[in-house]
């Protein structure tokens, strides 16, 4: 294939997931979209002790701007389809068409309920072959298919017709990420060359450290560099430490909130690398948060669980 593989078989406590993000030209609109088999953020999943990664699967679709809505439902392996080119999950599905990643959106909205519908089209400036495992013994891995991409983006919402920057990767594991990580932060930033720097930092279990900067060309080459140092970002609504790379003596800052978790953030945020501003795609995962068995019910409620499907 010259993309992605969706006909995977994930191993029990394993996980895999395919990310997308775009940011609209103007700065004042952003999407995500992650499609989980063995939704990583799911309470159900480690409720049922993680023994079946293919009947806890979903795609968990985010707009942040006006009008913005979430939606994310752990459904059971009835609702899942897999080929080598396409991945559907109920009503919803990503497939590999020509080159881009066509994402059909049918999905209800939570707490207003009402039905979120549209399409999501990503194109790749390039694919790269790069695959970074995230620990030593290659339990969890990272796949950044294609961190330049166009994107575009047609819901049924007003407003909710953009195009922009696009990013697309994805994550495999064969263990929960609580178990092997504290914490981590990752960004993603497009150059003036029309590529992306990419960052991946994480304190590991096992007291080692993961500190990353890979430098992609728009034509899918891949160098790795030495990330500038670490700077501090002010810390999310719910207190989660936040730190990106940034040129010395540069101060990064959040432009644009995204999603704001007890345990997670992702924001647009801007950022100077070798001396050149670039607004990107920040997150910082508190995992020893995430491990608090007082967060699940909490969790719950933002993504219920839907055991049946009919096609």
């Amino acid at each position: 294939l010259d993309g992605p593989c969706f006909a995977l078989d994930v191993p029990s406590d394993g996980y895999a997931w395919w990310y997308i993000d775009g940011l609209n030209e103007t700065g004042d609109r952003a999407i995500s979209i992650i499609a989980f088999i063995g939704s990583v953020f799911s309470p159900w999943y480690r409720w049922s002790g993680r023994k079946s990664p293919e009947n806890h699967v979903c795609i968990n679709v985010a707009t942040y701007g006006p009008g913005g809505r979430w939606t994310m439902t752990d459904r059971g392996r009835a609702a899942l389809r897999q080929t080598a080119t396409t991945f559907e999950v109920g009503p919803s599905r990503l497939s590999w068409e020509n080159g881009a990643l066509v994402i059909d959106i049918n999905e209800l909205a939570w707490p207003h309920m009402h039905r979120l519908k549209g399409r999501v089209t990503v194109h790749p400036a390039a694919v790269t072959d790069v695959e970074l495992p995230l620990k030593a013994d290659g339990s969890h891995i990272w796949r950044p298919f294609a961190p330049s991409s166009r994107i575009e983006v047609d819901l049924d919402r007003p407003g909710w017709q953009w195009n922009g920057h696009g990013y697309f990767d994805s994550n495999f594991g064969t263990r929960a990420l609580e178990t092997d990580f504290s914490y981590w932060t990752w960004g993603r930033f497009p150059t003036a060359d029309g590529g992306a720097a990419c960052f991946y930092d994480a304190s590991l279990r096992d007291g080692s450290e993961l500190g990353v900067g890979i430098q992609f060309g728009a034509d899918g080459s891949a160098t790795m560099v030495a990330p500038p140092p670490k700077a501090r970002l002010a810390r999310s609504k719910w207190l989660v430490r936040r730190e990106t790379r940034a040129d010395p003596g540069y101060q990064p800052r959040q432009v644009h909130d995204m999603l704001d978790a007890p345990f997670y953030c992702r924001s647009a945020v801007r950022t100077q690398i070798d001396g050149a501003e670039t607004v990107g795609v920040h997150e910082a995962l508190d995992l020893d948060r995430f491990a608090s068995p007082f967060l699940k019910p909490m969790l719950a409620v933002k993504v219920p669980r839907r055991a049946g499907w009919r096609f």
